[in-house]
């Protein structure tokens, strides 16, 4: 199938993974999967620990990796409960984990500190000054809650850890001194469940949370049709005419707060994909479900086994867009759970220190690129990673190397004519068991992996 029959295809069917999320993958993603299931077993083309692209962040490059064996512990049987539940994810652990990742994130010694110093050097690096937060500021929490309906169910697919996800809400109140007034807690695309919602909305009442249907407490999200995101590649259609929410083009600052995902389709979904929930299209029709935030037309450039290594990618776009990663302060991978599969339950990992566990870990950066090239290259050490196949990591080569990427394409998402610069920096650790970069080993400029 070439790529514009892929997207033919896929437009037809009107989806964007638009059936229910009990543990299956959709019909499309399933073809999709099958065609790409002869494709090699993905692996680097590049050796390690040869950086490429510029490191960003107070400490560049820096990528902080904080694991608690055994903070997540369900047993994995839906009859019995499920994995979203306080009695199988301590609160507190969680609490204590997102702090420790924040101090190391950023060298402080306090959370308050570290808050501060997130925002002082993206307002920096904006040229906004040496300023941080201040009141009337929005901050957008931009959560992955594919698979989510409203009322919880064991057998859903999965989402953001509510334990993690109220201890972002807390330390973002509490510790960064955000008004809950300035605070919008955003998945566009679909429903924020009761699990979130419920002790989020009960500890802070003031917090906006916006999805797709804005009942039960939520806000509808609403596009800013005067915003329009500029794709670099003209071979799908309405390209000119993909939205996003208003609560992101009026907020100031915002947390990438993803999970770690794979993909049937791009072999993982993490912070960079994560704003396919944030796409909105006129006219999608009526039978689209997602009442026009739907992302579909873009899955042709993201599908590892069609885009070869130095081809054109759709993330790349979302990554440099001012509103999107212009605009955000800290990239965080909820890693507690991960599972292998867009729209399937949690799934125990086996590679080291893992060994049939939970991840029960978290990953964050300032760099994008680098934290992605961390998570793919965990990705890569699991060998049940069916999705791993084609060339995985060809949009962390595009994004690193976006002044002058290898597909030779002119990203320029603001629609200003000016071309991004380099997103970050990218590049594979020297093996899974050592787990080492050119700056651990240093050799190099490019990606720090911090461990605790």
């Amino acid at each position: 199938m070439s790529r514009r029959e892929f997207l033919k295809a896929t437009l037809a069917v009107g989806a964007y993974h638009s059936l229910p999320c009990w543990g299956a993958a959709s019909g499309r993603a399933d073809a999709a999967a099958a065609e790409g299931a002869s494709a090699p077993r993905w692996s680097p083309v590049d050796r390690p620990n040869q950086p490429l692209g510029t490191a960003c962040g107070l400490y560049p490059g820096r990528v902080v990796w904080v694991h608690d064996p055994g903070l997540a512990r369900w047993d994995g049987d839906t009859q019995a409960g499920g994995w979203y539940e306080d009695r199988f994810v301590n609160p507190q652990r969680a609490e204590q984990m997102l702090s420790q990742t924040l101090r190391l994130v950023t060298g402080a010694k306090s959370d308050a500190s570290a808050w501060s110093n997130l925002f002082r050097f993206h307002n920096q690096r904006r040229g906004r000054g040496e300023v941080g937060y201040q009141p009337g500021e929005k901050v957008v929490v931009k959560l992955n809650l594919n698979c989510c309906q409203r009322r919880v169910d064991a057998k859903q697919g999965f989402y953001n850890t509510p334990q993690l996800t109220q201890a972002l809400l807390r330390q973002l109140v509490r510790q960064a001194g955000v008004r809950e007034a300035d605070l919008i807690v955003v998945d566009a695309s679909r429903s924020v469940p009761d699990s979130i919602f419920d002790p989020g909305h009960a500890e802070f009442p003031g917090i906006r949370f916006e999805d797709r249907e804005g009942d039960e407490g939520r806000f509808a999200v609403q596009p800013d049709l005067g915003r329009a995101i500029t794709f670099a590649d003209p071979a799908a259609p309405n390209l000119d005419k993909t939205y996003l929410p208003k609560s992101l083009t009026g907020a100031t600052y915002q947390v990438n707060a993803a999970v770690l995902k794979g993909h049937s389709l791009a072999g993982v979904t993490l912070c960079a994909k994560n704003h396919f929930g944030s796409l909105y299209r006129e006219n999608t029709g009526p039978s689209d479900s997602h009442r026009g935030w739907n992302p579909a037309h873009l899955h042709g450039s993201i599908t590892s086994t069609l885009q070869p290594l130095g081809g054109y990618n759709a993330v790349v776009d979302l990554m440099g867009h001012p509103d999107l990663g212009g605009k955000t302060i800290l990239y965080l991978l909820d890693s507690l759970y991960a599972t292998l599969h867009q729209s399937k339950l949690p799934e125990r990992w086996q590679s080291p220190p893992f060994a049939g566990a939970w991840p029960s870990s978290v990953l964050a950066s300032q760099d994008p690129v680098a934290l992605e090239s961390v998570a793919v290259d965990f990705f890569g050490a699991e060998a049940s990673a069916a999705g791993m196949v084609g060339a995985v990591d060809n949009y962390l080569h595009e994004a690193a190397l976006a002044h002058r990427p290898p597909s030779g394409t002119r990203y320029a998402p603001a629609g200003d004519g000016q071309a991004l610069r380099s997103l970050g920096v990218h590049e594979h650790w020297n093996n899974p068991d050592q787990r080492q970069y050119s700056r651990d080993l240093g050799t190099g400029a490019g990606i720090e992996l911090v461990k605790a």
